[in-house]
C-alpha cells in the first residue's frame, strides 16, 4: 500500500508595527489564544511616515525578551521596498504572484497559513490578507478603537473569513464593536497574563537604565496629535502646558513627560520653561519605552493624558488614578464625524476626570463594570451608528433608544446636530417638529420637491 501523504505543515504569521502591539501577541500565546503550529513567525512593519529615521520595533527596548516567543522575525519594509507599508497594496491579478513570492522569499512552501494581524482595516494589515487569500485570520486589537466601529466597508472575502477579534480588557463591561458586521466574537485576552509580558519588558535592562529613578511622579502621556491635522502645533503644546498645570495645582512637584517618539524637541523645551515658573522638578524622557514600564518602574502618583490607551492600562491594568486633558476640543475638532479616534476620545471623555477639575480628579475612582454598562454601553452604540450606519444598521434602534432618552447637556458633545439630522435621528430638530421625519405626507412632499429642483437644474444647464 502507498504510504499515506503526509498532512500540510502548519505555519503562522503575527505581524505588529508596535511594541506593544507584540506584547499583546506574546500576552495571546502565553494565554494558550492561539492553537499549536509548526511554526511561528513575526512580520514587523515600521509604519511611521520616515521609517529610515524611526526606530524599529525589533530594535525597541524590550523587544528581545518577547523575540523567544517566535521562530523568526521578518521585515515587511523589506520585503515590498521601496514601497511604504501605509501606501501599498497588491494589485487583484498579481495576488497569485505575490503568494508564490512571500512562499519562497519565507520559506514557507505548501505550508498552511494562519493570519493574526492589527488595524485590519487599513494598509499594511489589509494587503497582508489579500496575499494570502485562503488564510483563516485573527485580529488583535491594541488599544481602545476596538471599542468602535470598523473604519471602512471591508470585502467580505476578508470579512468572512476573520474568525475572532483578541482584545484587551480596557474597558470592563464594554463590549467591542468592531467587526461585529461579520458576526465576529470578541476574545478577551487575560490582563494577568498581558502585565506579567509587561513586568518582562520592565525588567529589560537596557530600558532600564535611562529611566528616572522610582519616585511617585505625575506621568504626562504626550500624543503628538498635530501630526494627524486634528490640532495645530500651537494647540497641542497649550495641551501639554495645561496637562501640567493641572498636575502642578494637585500639589505635585515632580513631574514626568513622556513624549510621542516623534514629537519635535522643542515641545519639550516649552515644558521646561513652564515648569521653571511653577516651581515643579520636570524630567523629559528620551528614551522610547512603553508607558506601562514606567507604571512598573516609577508607580506614578497621578497619569495624565489626552485619550492615549495608556490612560485606561493605568487605571483598569495597574489602579493608578488617572485624568484627561482637552478631550472637549478633540470632540469638537474631529472631522469627518466617521473619525477613527471619535470612540476612543468618547470613551476617555465619558470615563476619566479632567485634569483642570480638581475634586473630580481627587474624588474619581474606577467604575463598575455595571456602570460602565450603564454610562457607555448605549452611548457607544448611539456614536458608532452616527459614525457608520451603512455597516451597522442593526444599531439603529439602540441608538434612537439612547437619543430618546439620555441625550443632555452633558451626552450632546458626542454628536452633530447635522450628523444626527442627515440620518433623521433623535435630537436632530426641536421636539415639538420631532414628527415631521416620520410623517410619510412631509416625506412625499420632499421628495417631490427635489425632483422638481433636480429638474429645474438640469433645464438651466441645457438651454443656459
Amino acid at each position: 500500500m502507498p504510504a499515506l501523504a503526509r498532512s500540510r505543515r502548519k505555519t503562522q504569521i503575527f505581524f505588529a508595527s508596535t511594541l506593544y502591539g507584540a506584547a499583546t501577541l506574546a500576552a495571546a500565546l502565553d494565554a494558550d489564544c492561539f492553537g499549536p503550529a509548526d511554526r511561528r513567525l513575526l512580520l514587523i512593519s515600521n509604519n511611521a511616515t520616515t521609517p529610515e529615521t524611526t526606530p524599529s520595533v525589533d530594535t525597541m527596548p524590550g523587544f528581545k525578551r518577547l523575540r523567544g516567543r517566535f521562530d523568526r522575525v521578518l521585515s515587511w519594509n523589506e520585503t515590498i521596498s521601496p514601497f511604504h507599508p501605509g501606501g501599498w497594496s497588491p494589485r487583484q491579478d498579481d495576488v497569485p504572484l505575490w503568494e508564490r513570492h512571500l512562499r519562497l522569499l519565507w520559506g514557507l512552501g505548501d505550508d498552511e497559513v494562519e493570519l493574526a494581524v492589527e488595524s485590519i482595516q487599513v494598509n499594511p494589515s489589509l494587503a497582508l490578507t489579500q496575499l494570502f487569500p485562503g488564510a483563516p485570520v485573527d485580529v488583535y486589537a491594541d488599544g481602545l478603537m476596538s471599542y468602535g466601529p470598523t473604519r471602512n466597508k471591508l470585502d467580505p472575502l476578508v470579512g468572512t473569513r476573520i474568525r475572532r477579534l483578541l482584545h484587551l480588557d480596557l474597558v470592563p463591561g464594554l463590549r467591542p464593536l468592531l467587526l461585529t458586521e461579520f458576526g465576529v466574537e470578541p476574545e478577551v485576552v487575560p490582563t494577568d497574563v498581558f502585565t506579567a509580558v509587561l513586568a518582562e519588558l520592565a525588567e529589560d535592562q537596557a530600558g532600564g537604565e535611562a529611566l528616572p529613578e522610582p519616585t511617585a511622579p505625575a506621568l504626562l502621556l504626550g500624543q503628538y496629535l498635530s501630526a494627524l491635522d486634528i490640532l495645530t502645533p500651537e494647540e497641542e503644546e497649550q495641551l501639554h502646558v495645561t496637562m501640567l498645570r493641572g498636575a502642578a495645582e494637585l500639589g505635585h512637584r515632580t513631574i514626568v513627560f513622556k513624549p510621542h517618539p516623534t514629537a519635535p524637541a522643542r515641545w519639550s523645551r516649552v515644558l521646561e520653561k513652564e515648569a521653571g515658573e511653577l516651581g515643579v522638578r520636570l524630567t523629559v524622557l528620551d528614551t522610547p519605552v512603553l508607558a506601562e514600564v514606567l507604571y512598573q518602574r516609577m508607580r506614578p502618583a497621578l497619569v495624565v493624558g489626552c485619550f492615549s490607551t495608556a490612560l485606561l492600562t493605568a487605571s483598569a491594568f495597574y489602579g493608578l488614578p488617572v485624568a484627561r486633558a482637552g478631550t472637549d476640543l478633540l470632540l469638537e475638532r474631529l472631522s469627518p464625524y466617521q473619525n477613527s479616534n471619535r470612540v476612543p476620545v468618547t470613551v476617555v471623555d465619558a470615563l476619566l476626570p479632567e485634569i483642570t477639575d480638581a475634586a473630580a480628579v481627587t474624588g474619581w475612582s474606577s467604575p463598575s463594570r455595571e456602570e460602565v454598562a450603564d454610562r457607555l454601553t448605549g452611548l457607544v452604540a448611539a456614536v458608532g451608528y452616527a459614525m457608520q450606519s451603512q455597516i451597522y444598521p442593526g444599531l439603529r434602534a439602540e441608538a434612537e433608544r439612547f437619543l430618546a432618552t439620555r441625550l443632555d447637556t452633558r451626552t450632546w458633545r458626542y454628536f452633530k446636530r447635522r450628523r444626527l439630522t442627515s440620518l433623521a435621528l433623535p435630537g436632530a430638530i426641536p421636539s415639538q417638529l420631532a414628527f415631521l421625519p416620520r410623517n410619510a405626507a412631509v416625506r412625499r412632499v420632499a421628495r417631490r420637491a427635489r425632483a422638481v429642483q433636480r429638474r429645474l437644474v438640469k433645464k438651466k444647464a441645457v438651454f443656459g
